[in-house]
């Protein structure tokens, strides 16, 4: 106990004590870093916008105190070219930085930057360029002036040199795109990080996040970590502590408190069995006779001790066991009831248990699905229809998860191939006394014949009984979800209104039967000669309709050409006497100007009254209320 309390204490303090400590070097480094930013800040103030190159390295002579932060200074004009240095190199001024990282940074943000990394070329020492961007009165960037600073000497991790943590303890500073600036071992510097797998605390510092943890050293010791950001440049301070070292002082002093207590248990151990016997012997007593009261070899315990409190323990047991005896007569006589309840019930009822395995199922429900008491629920779930299977799955988790009532209607496919429309209901049986939940309860109908009478009523609302095609009220709403779509997304469809050319003589001639037939054939042809995604209707006598789907203007015009001669080769005979029919049909598309369906069913209209009027058997396109295409008529 005192090795897992203190653990636990140890661990909270050097986790103070480190994130203390990783929020002061962060802090001082972004002081450090913002001091240069202000150095940088006034010495452009001083040059402004001047870009003349002996003026500029004369301002940076005379001002040598600023640029004292800096092992160098460099200024860049509008175009990323060296315009000026200090102190001056030979081959500086005139070096084009228009293609490196801090360059692209500062023209894009205009805000201070702090570069990546990078070894200087004479001296090899690692190196950052710290630099400012200038810009004009009226804000626009002309260029930007830069300190060199040397992350060994240059004073920023002065601080981090002198951290003391131990033995093993250390502290460190990376990039957030993960080099390394700073660290004890020096073979590091300028490598990159562990990858997120080994270290996932480091990589989510690399991404802004600041706070501490437990992780894996490259080493492979676990180490007490924790982490703080230096904004301006962001970089990540990291402080890093063993926990074997963190544990060291309570390690030694759990060693000698183990051989203390080791000593005192060894020899206070006899005295307290010869206790403990003593005074559980009545206890023992009371445990052998509650066995035999489970068994049900004696009614009650009788208890013969002067303990009161085994007494009062062996009284109210009885006094259970007898309220047990009244609750376990009680509850068989309501379980044989509704035994009998469930076996007669016409419905189909299942019990499951809280997790949704079903325990129970009654004899109707057997005989509905056509499955014996020992059938598998994986098994059952095989037979539920597969376009039904993923929801009532989804379904039936949720209402398990929430509470709510399971309904759902679904197709199950029996042993005997025969597929039955179910309707499941089933409700969490809860104790009003705490709200705890036992289990579900389930009523399953049968209503197969119920939904086969609803598809057909579905159908007949919407077909024509004579021709099989759609009728009026099923055209409409096929139109209406084609022009929803046509808004939403833009997909055009075309639409065809004809009427049947010569078609009043064969009802006179021939009888409504004669005309019937006709109609039938051409509805027949006009099916054959569209496509399945393609909706056709008889919108009422000898007038029809077609929505073609996902449909241009001229693939409109060469199906309707197509419907056309197809018709006009339809005939029917009566008395030896051919009668043939042709189509005027119009012909339009949906166009954004359209506010509703019946813009388009009126342009079609029209168009299809003027196919009629220019002597039948033609096609003409409207794809416009104020534009009629009128060359586009077939002969």
């Amino acid at each position: 106990m005192a090795w897992q309390a203190g653990k636990v204490m140890v661990q909270e303090t050097n986790m103070v004590h480190l994130r203390y400590e990783a929020t002061l070097l962060a802090d001082e480094v972004t002081q450090q870093i913002e001091t240069r930013f202000q150095a940088l800040n006034r010495l452009d103030t001083i040059i402004g916008n001047n870009d003349d190159t002996q003026w500029l390295s004369e301002q940076l002579r005379v001002n040598d105190a600023l640029i004292a932060w800096f092992e160098g200074v460099i200024v860049v004009n509008a175009t990323g070219r060296v315009v000026a240095d200090w102190p001056a190199i030979g081959g500086r001024v005139g070096l084009e930085t228009s293609g490196r990282e801090h360059f692209g940074m500062l023209r894009g943000t205009r805000q201070p930057y702090v570069s990546e990394p990078f070894v200087g070329a004479v001296s090899g020492v690692q190196m950052v360029l710290v630099s400012v961007p200038r810009l004009n009165e009226e804000g626009e960037f002309i260029g930007l002036i830069g300190g060199i600073v040397s992350l060994s000497s240059g004073g920023l991790f002065d601080r981090l040199s002198k951290v003391r943590l131990g033995e093993k303890g250390y502290a460190a500073v990376a990039t957030a795109s993960g080099k390394v600036l700073y660290h004890p071992n020096k073979s590091l510097i300028n490598s990159f990080v562990p990858s997120a797998t080994f270290n996932p605390w480091l990589d989510l510092a690399l991404d802004g996040w600041e706070g501490d943890s437990i992780g894996m050293l490259r080493d492979g010791q676990m180490a007490l970590q924790s982490y703080a950001q230096v904004w301006p440049a962001s970089w990540v301070v990291g402080l890093y502590l063993p926990i074997d070292q963190a544990q060291l002082p309570l390690s030694e002093f759990i060693y000698r408190l183990w051989w203390t207590w080791l000593t005192l248990a060894i020899l206070m151990m006899p005295l307290m069995w010869w206790v403990l016997a003593r005074v559980l012997t009545p206890l023992k007593h009371l445990e052998i006779q509650i066995g035999e009261v489970g068994v049900g070899q004696r009614e009650q315990v009788a208890l013969a001790t002067t303990m009161e409190e085994l007494q009062k323990v062996a009284t109210t047991f009885n006094r259970v066991e007898s309220e047990r005896q009244l609750l376990v007569e009680h509850l068989q006589e309501r379980q044989a009831f509704l035994d009998s309840v469930l076996n007669a019930t016409p419905q189909g009822m299942f019990i499951t248990n809280c997790g949704g395995a079903i325990t129970y199922m009654n004899p109707t429900l057997l005989e509905m699905l056509g499955i014996d008491s020992a059938f598998q629920v994986e098994e059952l779930l095989q037979h539920i229809h597969h376009e039904d299977r993923a929801g009532a799955k989804d379904m039936w988790r949720h209402s398990l998860k929430n509470g709510s009532d399971f309904v759902r209607q679904l197709r199950f496919m029996r042993s005997d191939s025969e597929t039955y429309w179910l309707d499941f209901h089933a409700r969490a049986v809860v104790l009003k006394r705490g709200g705890q939940a036992l289990g579900w309860v389930g009523v399953v109908k049968n209503i197969t014949e119920r939904r086969e009478r609803e598809a057909i009523q579905r159908w007949e609302a919407e077909h024509d009984p004579l021709t099989g095609l759609l009728n009026r009220r099923g055209f409409e709403r096929r139109l209406e979800e084609a022009f929803a779509e046509f808004k939403k997304t833009n997909t055009s469809s075309a639409l065809l209104l004809f009427d049947l050319d010569h078609f009043k003589p064969i009802n006179d001639q021939g009888g409504h039967a004669l005309g019937d037939e006709m109609l039938r054939r051409v509805a027949q042809v006009v099916v054959l000669k569209v496509r399945r995604s393609d909706h056709v209707a008889r919108q009422g006598g000898d007038e029809f309709g077609v929505l073609l789907s996902r449909c241009t203007l001229s693939q409109a015009e060469k199906i309707a050409d197509t419907l056309r001669r197809a018709v006009s080769a339809v005939s029917v005979i009566h008395e030896s006497k051919e009668h043939r029919v042709t189509m005027s049909i119009g012909v339009t598309t949906f166009n954004e100007s359209d506010t509703n369906v019946a813009d388009v069913l009126v342009r079609a209209d029209v168009a299809s009254y003027e196919a009629k009027n220019l002597g039948r058997d033609n096609i003409v396109v409207n794809v416009s209320s104020n534009d009629r295409d009128s060359s586009a008529l077939f002969d």
